[in-house]
């Protein structure tokens, strides 16, 4: 049975560089406020009000999940950032997958040795409660990862079927 429809949400990767930005703007905000009281200069509250507009800007992208649309043979892939400000991240159709299997499968030997396959990474950086990682050939030299549960992976293999592997 091939299901039209499925969603699913998965936690992305912490995004590290901007946690330590977010810090290190936070902390030179703070620094500047100190400074600025104690010697009440203008130009220390103007780079205080900047350094934690910064940190603000900067703190929207450090969690990132992935929503996973399947619709009508179409993968649709959104980043959710804080859980309240959503992205279009890419669009893949089923019908142009080369090949779809496990990241650790023999059947991505071949493609391991091409040079110049541009990489998405849209998986969780840990297999956890039934997920598995999968890696996606897909037309146009692209390699893109992805974290999918058991019901997802139903869907694709139901919808490339020669193209899908479980090993």
């Amino acid at each position: 049975m091939d299901k039209g429809y499925y969603e699913f949400l998965v936690k992305g990767k912490p995004n590290m560089g901007a946690k330590i930005g977010k810090i290190v703007l936070f902390a030179l905000a703070v620094l500047c406020l100190i400074a600025a009281l104690l010697f009440g200069s203008p130009i220390l509250i103007v780079l205080t009000i900047a350094f934690g507009g910064g940190a603000y800007f900067i703190s929207g992208y450090t969690d990132v999940e992935y929503e996973y649309l399947y619709l009508d043979k179409e993968l649709s892939v959104d980043k959710v950032y804080n859980k309240e400000r959503r992205k279009h991240a890419d669009n893949f159709k089923m019908d142009k997958v080369q090949i779809f299997a496990p990241e650790k499968s023999s059947k991505l030997d071949n493609y391991a040795k091409v040079t110049g396959l541009k990489v998405s990474d849209y998986s969780c950086p840990d297999e956890k409660n039934g997920l598995k990682k999968f890696v996606m050939i897909y037309e146009g030299g692209r390699k893109i990862f992805f974290t999918l549960d058991d019901e997802m992976i139903k869907a694709f293999k139901n919808t490339t079927p020669r193209n899908f592997s479980d090993y």
